[in-house]
């Protein structure tokens, strides 16, 4: 009797099993995930979840995908379901099912909207920023046109998507782990610098330097090698050089433009280049964002970044024409009247009438009555850059340098060491009493404060990106490019664009936030239809990488609007007008040496070695050709 009434239970078990499995398989657990819009005329891969995670699709009856009249049959890949090159025609409303044994399992009116609208955010952006000369509010334009065309284009989504636009995709940017980690490493950075910009360690660093100028030229190299040490921020960089070198270049008749040339192509160009810096936090964060839904690429958003330093010819040939012209003492274009007349007259610049900027150099600027220590900058800094090289070693794996900085965690490496570097700036300053806890405080902040604007500009494009990839505007440009431009024609025309970009916005870092989203896709998909994927062709991506962030610095260095360009003049004493009208013809000659002869060469294969090369000797003889001598000069 006890036998039979456990075989009865076992039975009626193994029925239950039965008769649950296809209700789960059918109600709960198969389920696909439709876009928000589909882009009329663009193949799209869906993916439907399989309850059975086995490889073998003859034991399983595949589900069916049906978008309007069109119908699709699904193969198991990795336990899910695939439903290839989905393509839907028509700018109305599809009716998308997912269909099992001819019962509907999922049902959704997915509206459908031309291809060409998903490419209007970005270009929107940009065409906007031309016109209103700000990067702020295209950026937000942009936005809400991209989370508009995700509610369809429809009347009430132009409405919806103003609130989804900050309510959805700004809140998703902010609280995204990795995204809060990059925003509180700058900030830290950023802090840490104005500390040390209070306590006296810059102007200690300063002063060591600008010990032996008694001549132009020694003037102008002390000058570059401040530029040199503070490598670490641009802002930085240029309100601290600029500011603290005006009495020095004055005294030896160095002119004001130049100064301001001096202090511009040593700022960005090194903190784009540098490993250590306010900006790598940023560049790998979209670099990133920008290569996690590729498949097949296994590489890591910082050994992208750190491959594309070696194809960024424009900031090592910006860094070099710097020292050739001092060096040489040769000047061509406006600058060489400039320096003339300084020469000559001792005449550096005319008096500057704006008090625009005052600010900044104040909430720089040493403490009175404390003692200038350059050891108080430079081990807060040594501590960063041990503290990033650390943090990559130990959150990496491998048997090589590159293996484990390939997979090590830098977000967690960049966190780390700029929080160690500003509590060594913090302890240092309190052993030796040059601040009150009040001021360091007060000095974090003002430094923390220079950063804000980018901030709120890396989150509108972390956003942007966001709103991209959810219109599938790389697979649009993918559509319409993969077959026809060239993989090897891509580097060079990524940096004419971003340079067109930042030079149009001001905005060297809006630039890489609207570009980078696209182009790193759109370089992978490319090299994947050329057949380009082996590693020995991946210098194509590098290359493209750098033409988005060498040319945006690039376009940025010759725009008028942009705010480094601004802080330039201001930290300079010079004329804004002037400084622009003179810096022009260097940088026109530094990107035209990087673009002709080492990014296009270098697409084509050449190695980045000899493309530096090559630009490098294009840019000293262009000098020799150009420029005319400048006597030196040595006060009494």
């Amino acid at each position: 009797m006890r036998s039979s009434l456990l075989s009865w239970a076992k039975s009626l078990c193994l029925a239950s099993v039965v008769l649950w499995i296809p209700a789960a398989y059918s109600d709960n657990e198969l389920q696909i995930t439709f876009p928000q819009v589909f882009l009329e005329g663009i193949a799209y891969d869906l993916k439907a979840t399989s309850p059975f995670p086995s490889t073998e699709p003859s034991r399983q009856r595949a589900p069916a995908l049906r978008i309007n009249d069109s119908v699709y049959r699904g193969q198991t890949i990795d336990g899910q379901w695939l439903f290839a090159d989905v393509t839907v025609s028509g700018t109305d409303t599809a009716q998308a099912s997912l269909e099992m044994t001819g019962q509907i399992i999922q049902s959704e009116q997915v509206p459908v909207i031309p291809a060409w609208v998903s490419i209007l955010p970005p270009l929107v952006a940009i065409g906007m920023a031309l016109l209103i000369r700000s990067v702020l509010p295209a950026l937000m334009l942009g936005l809400w046109l991209g989370a508009w065309a995700l509610q369809g284009l429809s009347t009430k989504g132009f409405f919806i998507g103003l609130f989804t636009s900050f309510e959805v995709y700004v809140a998703n940017a902010v609280a995204d782990y990795d995204h809060a980690t990059i925003m509180l490493f700058t900030f830290m950075i950023a802090g840490m610098v104005g500390i040390i910009s209070r306590n006296g360690g810059m102007r200690g660093i300063v002063e060591w330097i600008i010990t032996g100028a008694n001549t132009a030229k020694r003037g102008q190299l002390a000058v570059w090698s401040l530029g040199l040490v503070i490598f670490f921020d641009d802002y930085s960089n240029t309100l601290v050089v600029g500011n603290t070198s005006r009495s020095i270049t004055d005294r030896l008749r160095i002119s004001r433009e130049k100064l301001a040339y001096l202090v511009d192509s040593t700022a960005a160009p090194l903190a784009t280049v540098a490993l250590v810096t306010t900006w790598i936090g940023y560049q790998v964060s979209l670099i990133g964002d920008a290569i996690a839904p590729l498949d097949g690429l296994q590489m890591s958003a910082y050994s992208i970044f750190l491959n594309s330093i070696l194809y960024s010819f424009y900031p090592f040939m910006a860094i070099l024409l710097v020292v050739s012209v001092i060096t040489t003492g040769r000047e061509f274009g406006p600058m060489l009247a400039a320096e003339r007349r300084a020469r000559s007259t001792g005449v550096t610049a005319p008096p500057m009438k704006s008090t625009v900027g005052q600010d900044d150099e104040a909430a720089l600027a040493m403490k009175d009555g404390i003692p200038p220590r350059a050891l108080n900058a430079l081990i807060p800094v040594a501590v960063m850059v041990l503290g990033i090289l650390v943090g990559l070693y130990i959150t990496g794996e491998g048997d090589t340098i590159s293996e484990i900085v390939g997979s090590a965690n830098s977000y967690r490496a960049l966190m780390w060491a700029s929080l160690m570097s500003a509590f060594t700036a913090i302890i240092m300053t309190v052993a030796q009493r040059l601040l009150t806890l009040d001021e360091i405080v007060d000095a974090w902040v003002s430094g923390a404060r220079f950063t804000f604007l980018a901030m709120i500009i890396l989150v509108l494009a972390w956003s942007m990106s966001e709103i991209s990839r959810e219109l599938h505007t790389a697979e649009f440009l993918i559509a319409i490019l993969g077959d026809s431009l060239p993989a090897t024609a891509l580097p060079a025309t990524v940096f004419v664009l971003a340079a067109f970009t930042a030079f149009s916005t001001g905005s060297s870092w809006g630039a890489m936030g609207i570009l980078l989203p696209l182009v790193v896709p759109l370089c992978w998909a490319i090299m994947g239809h050329q057949g380009l994927g082996s590693d020995e062709d991946y210098f194509i991506l590098y290359s493209s990488v750098s033409g988005v962030l060498a040319g945006a610095v690039w376009g940025d260095h010759c725009s008028p609007i942009s705010d480094t360009t601004v802080l330039s003049s201001l930290s300079a004493g010079c004329d804004h007008v002037e400084h622009v009208r003179t810096q022009l013809p260097y940088a026109m000659l530094a990107g035209a040496a990087a673009l002709g002869f080492g990014t296009i060469p270098t697409s084509f294969g050449l190695p980045w070695w000899v493309g530096m090369l090559g630009a490098a000797a294009v840019t000293v003889v262009g000098l020799r050709i150009l420029g005319e001598p400048v006597e030196d000069y040595r006060p009494n």
